[in-house]
C-alpha cells in the first residue's frame, strides 16, 4: 500500500513551504531523491549536515540527536495528517505562483516602459497578424482560417494561423480596437511571461520542496531570461514555449510518480497546439529533465521501464491530439520556400558564449541569449560545491547542462533543436530551454540550503566567467555594476539565510533583500536586452490613413486594392486589410514566391518575404485597380488608380507560354504582346560579359569612372522599364536614377520605371556596380503605347462577368460557351480543386504558377475550393487519439476506483499506520 504524508517545512529563515511529501517506504527507488523516501536515506542526509547549524536545546537539536527524520534546514514541524492538499494549502501555492507571475510581468513592463518602444520585430510580423485576426473575428476579412486572400495575392493560411496566432493569449486581444495592435501584442507577451513564470514556480516545487517565495525568485530568472526580450518579445507566438517547458516538466513529474496520465497528455496537447515550434524544443528538454531525475537515484530496472513507457505514451498521445497542427505544418513546410543557408557557429568563441551568462549583456555576434540573472547564475555555479546535494544528483545535473551547451555549438544538434532547418533569423531560438535548465539546476542547489563553501564556490565560478568574458562587445559597464554590487548583496542575503535561519526576522529581512535585488536586476537586464528603439517606423497616424484609404477604395472581389509597392511593414496587406503581394511568413509557398519573382516583383529573405508587383502589366495580371505608391509627408504614400480586368480571365485555346524573360512571361499570362524587348548593346564603360540566356556579368565600377552603359531601341512614345533582379549598385537612365540592392539569392529587386522612350527610340541605361554582379539577358522592356489598354479591353470582354470570392472558395461566371483556360489570378498552391461547367472537381493545372482551369468544349462557370494539405490526415489522427485517450482514462478510472470506506475511517486508519511507521528510535515526538 502506498501512503502519502504531509509535513509543514520551514527552511531558510522561517519561510514556510507546506507541501505534500512523496510516498514513503514502498518501492524504494521508484520516487525522486528530492523527496527522500526512506528513514535510512534521511539519516544519511542528516549525517552530512553540521549539527552546529541547529541551536543547542532547540527542537531540531533534539530530533537530530535522536536520529529523527528531518530534511536539511528544517527548524521544526512534525507530519500531522494524511490525504491531499487542503484548500488553504492550494490557495497558498496559487498565491505564490500568482505573485511570481505578477513580478515577472511588472519587471518586463517597467523595462519596456523605460526603453520607450516595443521591439521592431513585433511591429513587422506580430502586429499585422493580430490585425488580421481582428478582421477575421468580425467578418471583415475576405478569407478565413484556411485561406488568406489578403497576402501574396492569395495564400494558404492555416499553417500561419497555427504558427503566429495559436497562443491562447492572442485571442482576447480582439476585444481591443484594431489600431491598438502594438498594445495587443504587448499584452500577449506580458501574459505569456506571467504564466510561464508562475508555472516554473510550481514546477520547481515539484522538483524539490523548498520555500515558496525563494521558488518565486528563482522562477523570475526564467520568466525574464535574456531570450525573452531579444527573441521572444519580437515574436510573441514563441513565448508560448516559455509556458510549455514548465508545463511539460510538471507532466514529467506526474510520470515519475505514475499518476495523472490523462492530465499529462492534455498538457502535452496544449503545448503543441499553442506553438508547434517551441513545443518540440520544450518536449525534448522535459524528456531530458525526466531522464536526469530517473538517474539521480538508483531505481529498479522495472521502474525505469515503467516510467519511461508512461512518458512515451503520454507524449505520443498528446502530440497526436495536436495532429492537425503537426500534419498541416509539416506539409506546409514541405511546400514552403526554403530558407537561405545559415552558418550557426559564429566567430564569438568561448568568451562570447560565456558572456551571455552574465546579467545586462547585449549585442555582439549571434550567441545564445541564456542569462537568467545573477541570482540564478550564483546558484547554478555553486551546485557542484553543494555537499548537501547527493553526488549522483550533482553529477547528472551538471552533465546535462554540459551536454545541452555542447549541442548549441555543433551543427547536427543545432539542426535537431530547430526541426532540421536552421532559421535565417538566428540559430539560437532554442536558447530558452537552456535558461530553463539553468534555473532548475540552480533550484536543486538552493532547495538544499547552500552553505558557505557552496556560495564561495559559486562566486568563484562567476568571477572566472566574468574574467574570460571581459572585453567582449556585449559586456557593458552596467554588467560590472550588477556583478559587483548585486553579487555582494545576494551573497550577503544567502549567507544570512544559511547562518541565521533560526531567526525569523533575519530570515524575512534577507528574503526581502533577495527579492528586491533579484527584481531590480531583472528589470535592468531586460532593459539592456531590449536594445535601442527602432527608428523610421511608421507612425500610428500614417497607418490609420493607409487603412482608411484601403477601405475607401475596396472593391473586392471585382478587383484588388493593393497596399504596395509602398510598405509600412512586410505584411501590409494584413495590416491595412488590402489584397496585395506582400507577405512575410515561414510557410510562404514556393509557388507563390517564384510566381511573383518571375513576374518582376521583388523579394527578400531568400523568397520568404515577397512584395507587390510594381509595373502596370503585373498589376493588371492580378486585377489591381488601386494601389499605394510612395508619396510625400505626412502619410508617405499616394493613392493610384488604374483600370484592371476581373480576377478570372480566359486564355484562348492554343496560347503559347514563353519564359525567356520577365516581359515574355507577363505577355503569356496576358494573352497578347504589349512589350518591345530589345537586345541590349554594351556602349561604354567596363565591358560586361555575355552568358547567353543566363544574362550579363557586369564588373565592378572603379571609383571616379563611368559605369557600364547599355543601349536599346524601342518604339518612341512607349514607357521603358528596367529589371535588374540581382544587380547591386546604381541604375541611371532616361532621367531616372535609383539604388538597386540586389543580393543573389536573398534579395531580388523589382521592375523599375525608367521613363518615356524619346523620339529617337534609343534607351540608354548606365550601371554603376558596387561589385561583380549579374543582370538578365534582356533587362530592358518598353511598354508600347496603347497596347495595355487594348489588352485590358479584350480581357474584360472575354473574362468573368461576375466573381464571388471569400472564405476558401471562388466562383466565376463566364460568358456562355467559353473555351480555353480560365486563369485565376491566384498562385497555384497545392490544395486547390476546381470544377468547370458543373463537371467533377479536380486539381487545376499551373500556368506559369497561376491557377488554370481547362474549360473543355465550353463552360459558363468555374467553381474552386481550397483545403490545406494535411488537414484531413491530421483530423483523422486527432480523433483516433482522442478516442483512445478517453477509453484509457475511463478504464483507468474503473480499475483504480477507490473503495467506499468513509473518509473518517480512512483517515483514522492512515493516522494509526503513520504513527507506527514514523516512531523514531529511542522515543516519540510528543504525540
Amino acid at each position: 500500500m502506498r501512503r502519502e504524508i504531509r509535513q509543514p517545512v520551514e527552511i531558510l529563515g522561517g519561510v514556510a513551504a507546506d507541501r505534500r511529501a512523496e510516498p514513503v517506504g514502498v518501492r524504494l527507488g521508484a520516487h525522486d531523491s528530492s523527496h527522500t523516501a526512506t528513514l535510512t536515506d534521511h539519516f544519511r542526509l542528516l549525517g552530512r549536515s553540521s549539527r552546529a547549524s541547529f541551536p543547542r536545546g532547540s527542537a531540531c537539536d533534539a530530533l537530530h540527536a535522536g536520529g529523527a527524520l528531518m530534511l536539511a534546514g528544517i527548524r521544526s514541524g512534525i507530519p500531522r495528517r494524511t490525504g491531499r492538499l487542503t484548500m488553504a494549502e492550494r490557495w497558498r501555492e496559487a498565491r505564490v505562483c500568482g505573485a511570481a507571475a505578477g513580478l515577472g510581468m511588472a519587471a518586463y513592463a517597467i523595462a519596456a516602459g523605460l526603453r520607450g518602444e516595443w521591439p521592431p520585430g513585433a511591429t513587422q510580423t506580430a502586429v499585422p497578424f493580430h490585425a488580421h485576426l481582428w478582421d477575421m473575428v468580425r467578418g471583415d476579412s475576405p478569407g478565413d482560417l484556411l485561406f488568406n486572400w489578403n497576402s501574396g495575392y492569395g495564400a494558404p493560411f492555416l499553417a500561419d494561423f497555427f504558427a503566429y496566432l495559436m497562443n491562447p493569449f492572442s485571442w482576447p486581444t480582439v476585444l481591443l480596437p484594431r489600431d491598438q495592435g502594438q498594445l495587443a501584442v504587448f499584452l500577449v507577451a506580458l501574459s505569456s511571461i506571467g504564466l510561464g513564470t508562475g508555472l516554473m514556480t510550481y514546477a520547481l516545487g515539484r522538483l524539490h520542496p523548498g520555500p515558496r517565495w525563494l521558488r518565486a525568485l528563482a522562477a523570475l530568472g526564467y520568466g525574464l531570461c535574456a531570450w525573452v526580450p531579444t527573441v521572444g518579445g519580437t515574436a510573441p507566438m514563441w513565448l508560448w514555449g516559455l509556458v510549455s517547458l514548465p508545463l511539460l516538466v510538471v507532466a514529467g513529474d506526474w510520470c515519475l510518480h505514475e499518476r495523472r496520465w490523462l492530465s499529462g497528455t492534455l498538457c502535452v496537447a496544449l503545448a503543441w497546439w499553442g506553438n508547434l515550434y517551441t513545443a518540440a524544443m520544450a518536449t525534448i528538454t522535459a524528456g531530458l529533465v525526466l531522464a536526469v531525475r530517473l538517474l539521480a537515484v538508483r531505481r529498479p530496472f522495472k521502474t525505469l521501464v515503467r516510467v519511461a513507457g508512461r512518458a512515451v505514451t503520454m507524449a505520443t498521445a498528446g502530440m497526436l491530439l495536436a495532429a492537425p497542427v503537426l500534419f498541416v505544418a509539416v506539409r506546409a513546410a514541405q511546400e514552403a520556400q526554403p530558407e537561405s543557408p545559415v552558418q550557426p557557429l559564429g566567430p564569438s568563441g568561448l568568451g562570447g558564449h560565456l558572456a551571455q551568462l552574465l546579467p545586462g549583456t547585449h549585442g555582439g555576434p549571434p550567441v545564445p541569449d541564456v542569462s537568467i540573472g545573477l541570482f540564478g547564475l550564483l546558484l547554478v555555479a555553486g551546485l557542484p560545491f553543494n555537499r548537501r546535494v547527493r553526488a549522483r544528483e550533482r553529477i547528472v545535473w551538471c552533465g546535462l547542462l554540459v551536454l545541452v551547451v555542447l549541442s548549441f555549438v555543433w551543427t547536427p544538434t543545432v539542426l535537431v533543436w530547430h526541426g532540421l532547418a536552421i532559421p535565417a533569423g538566428g540559430p539560437y531560438r532554442v536558447a530558452f530551454v537552456l535558461s530553463g535548465l539553468l534555473v532548475l539546476a540552480g533550484w536543486v542547489s538552493l532547495s538544499h540550503r547552500p552553505d558557505t563553501v557552496t556560495l564561495l564556490g559559486g562566486a568563484a565560478v562567476v568571477l572566472v566567467v566574468a574574467a574570460v568574458a571581459a572585453g567582449r562587445h556585449s559586456v557593458r559597464a552596467s554588467t560590472w555594476v550588477l556583478l559587483v554590487a548585486g553579487g555582494a548583496v545576494l551573497l550577503a542575503a544567502l549567507w544570512t539565510l544559511e547562518h541565521r535561519h533560526t531567526d525569523r526576522r533575519a530570515g524575512a529581512a534577507a528574503t526581502a533583500v533577495l527579492g528586491c535585488a533579484v527584481l531590480g536586476g531583472a528589470v535592468w537586464s531586460s532593459y539592456a536586452a531590449l536594445g535601442t528603439p527602432a527608428t523610421g517606423t511608421a507612425s500610428g497616424a500614417s497607418v490609420r490613413a493607409g487603412y482608411a484609404a484601403m477601405r475607401q477604395a475596396a472593391d473586392w472581389p471585382r478587383a484588388r486594392t493593393d497596399p504596395g509597392p509602398h510598405a509600412f511593414t512586410p505584411n501590409d496587406p494584413l495590416l491595412l486589410d488590402g489584397q496585395g503581394g506582400g507577405y512575410s511568413s515561414g510557410y510562404l509557398p514556393t509557388v507563390t514566391a517564384l510566381l511573383l519573382h518571375d513576374l518582376g516583383a521583388g523579394w527578400t529573405a531568400g523568397g520568404r518575404q515577397t512584395a507587390s508587383v510594381t509595373d502596370p502589366v503585373g498589376q493588371a495580371l492580378f486585377g489591381v485597380h488601386t494601389h499605394l505608391a510612395d508619396g510625400p509627408p505626412p502619410d508617405g504614400f499616394t493613392v493610384v488608380r488604374a483600370p484592371a480586368p476581373p480576377l478570372v480571365t480566359v486564355l484562348p485555346p492554343g496560347s503559347a507560354v514563353d519564359t525567356t524573360s520577365v516581359w515574355s512571361r507577363q505577355e503569356s499570362l496576358l494573352g497578347g504582346q504589349v512589350y518591345d524587348v530589345p537586345v541590349p548593346v554594351p556602349a561604354a564603360g567596363p565591358a560586361p560579359t555575355a552568358h547567353g540566356s543566363s544574362g550579363w556579368s557586369v564588373p565592378a565600377t572603379p571609383e571616379g569612372t563611368g559605369g557600364t552603359a547599355f543601349t536599346a531601341v524601342c518604339t518612341p512614345g512607349g514607357t521603358a522599364y528596367f529589371h535588374g533582379v540581382w544587380f547591386n549598385g546604381t541604375v541611371s537612365g532616361l532621367g531616372t536614377t535609383y539604388r538597386s540592392d540586389g543580393v543573389q539569392p536573398t534579395t531580388a529587386v523589382p521592375v523599375h520605371l525608367l521613363g518615356p522612350v524619346p523620339a529617337d527610340g534609343v534607351v540608354r541605361v548606365v550601371l554603376h556596380a558596387d561589385t561583380v554582379t549579374q543582370v538578365p539577358a534582356r533587362p530592358i522592356g518598353c511598354l508600347r503605347p496603347g497596347a495595355l489598354d487594348a489588352a485590358l479591353t479584350r480581357l474584360t470582354a472575354t473574362g468573368a462577368t461576375r466573381v464571388t470570392a471569400g472564405g476558401h472558395g471562388l466562383t466565376a461566371v463566364l460568358p456562355a460557351g467559353s473555351t480555353g483556360t480560365a486563369l485565376l489570378s491566384v498562385p497555384a498552391t497545392t490544395g486547390w480543386t476546381c470544377s468547370a461547367g458543373g463537371g467533377p472537381y479536380a486539381a487545376p493545372r499551373s500556368v506559369l504558377g497561376m491557377v488554370g482551369v481547362p474549360l473543355g468544349r465550353g463552360a459558363d462557370r468555374v467553381v474552386c475550393s481550397f483545403r490545406p494539405p494535411g488537414l484531413t490526415e491530421g483530423e483523422t489522427f486527432a480523433l483516433a487519439s482522442a478516442a483512445v485517450t478517453a477509453l484509457t482514462a475511463v478504464f483507468g478510472r474503473l480499475r483504480h476506483r477507490p473503495t467506499r470506506t468513509p473518509r473518517r475511517v480512512r483517515r483514522a486508519a492512515a493516522e494509526r499506520e503513520w504513527r507506527e511507521e514514523w516512531r523514531p528510535p529511542g522515543g516519540t515526538w510528543g504525540l
